[in-house]
């Protein structure tokens, strides 16, 4: 009994004196501000657009092979080419008479089909001929691709969607994402920096003053320079909206930091939610939410 009570007497005490690196990051592990919803992205599959109305040369040339194919393959089926040759007309007879017929027939179809494959040599009589049944067809073909582009184009303008339909993901005018995720990994170390140094006139410069206000109480709890360093961090835009007037993005950081004074290291999981005045010039995104 009494190493019982040794023992949870030493667990009780190492709970309240372990390192907490969690109050030493930027903003003290807490959420603050503005949250929304966010979910991942995936990228969306091209899709193909220049294959409406076309027809590929080997299916074009399968086309007269079937039909080459089909009628001389039953002309041999029926063995009238080998009669013909073999010798059966010998003392022509009614039945022979008809088996020609058949075959003066079925070549008569066989060139009247290939010549009209062929098409007018020239193309005089289409080219001046607006209305012309194969000029309506192209341009047809031509008004149903552009507004399957157009279409596409609409649904696809980023390339990204978002993983829940509840979650927008509408990247704002001449937004490079690629460039933006590279820069805020570079802005979260240098607040982090800032907050370890208690440079709030810094970190001014990255939120709006309402999550200033809350940060500048957070921080004042803390005495002192802290010591977290990060180790590394990547950053994944979560969540992309904006109308006429303001433009918003949530960005996901994950990875991993440490307290170089107590050496307890733990996992980076914030996300940031960013607004910009998009009636100001050059206005900058400032951070008006952070969750935890």
């Amino acid at each position: 009994m009494k190493r019982f009570f040794t023992v949870f007497a030493l667990i009780v005490a190492v709970s309240f004196t372990a390192p907490h690196a969690e109050a030493k990051k930027f903003g003290g592990g807490k959420s603050f501000g503005k949250s929304f919803k966010t979910a991942p992205v995936r990228k969306q599959q091209p899709q193909q657009t220049d294959t409406i109305g076309k027809q590929t040369p080997t299916a074009a040339s399968s086309a007269k092979k079937g039909l080459m194919g089909g009628l001389l393959g039953g002309l041999l089926a029926g063995g009238l080419l080998a009669a013909f040759f073999g010798g059966a007309f010998d003392g022509i007879q009614f039945m022979d008479i008809l088996i020609i017929g058949v075959i003066a027939f079925v070549l008569f179809k066989i060139f009247k089909a290939m010549r009209a494959n062929k098409g007018t040599p020239m193309g005089h009589r289409e080219s001046y001929a607006g209305n012309s049944p194969r000029q309506s067809q192209q341009q047809q073909q031509q008004q149903q691709q552009q507004q399957f582009r157009q279409g596409a184009a609409q649904q696809q303008s980023s390339g990204f969607e978002s993983t829940d339909s509840d979650v927008p993901f509408n990247l704002p005018p001449n937004f490079n994402m690629n460039t933006f995720l590279n820069g805020s990994r570079d802005h979260y170390r240098v607040i982090q920096g800032a907050w370890n140094h208690n440079e709030l006139e810094k970190i001014r410069e990255y939120v709006s003053p309402a999550l200033m206000a809350d940060l500048t109480a957070e921080r004042a709890q803390l005495s002192g320079e802290q010591h977290t360093e990060v180790m590394y961090v990547d950053a994944e835009l979560v969540r992309a909206d904006h109308d006429a007037n303001m433009a918003q993005l949530s960005i996901k950081f994950s990875g991993r930091y440490k307290d170089n004074a107590e050496g307890a290291e733990e996992d980076i999981t914030d996300v940031w939610h960013l607004e910009r005045d998009l009636r100001k010039p050059n206005a900058p995104w400032l951070i008006v939410g952070i969750q935890a």
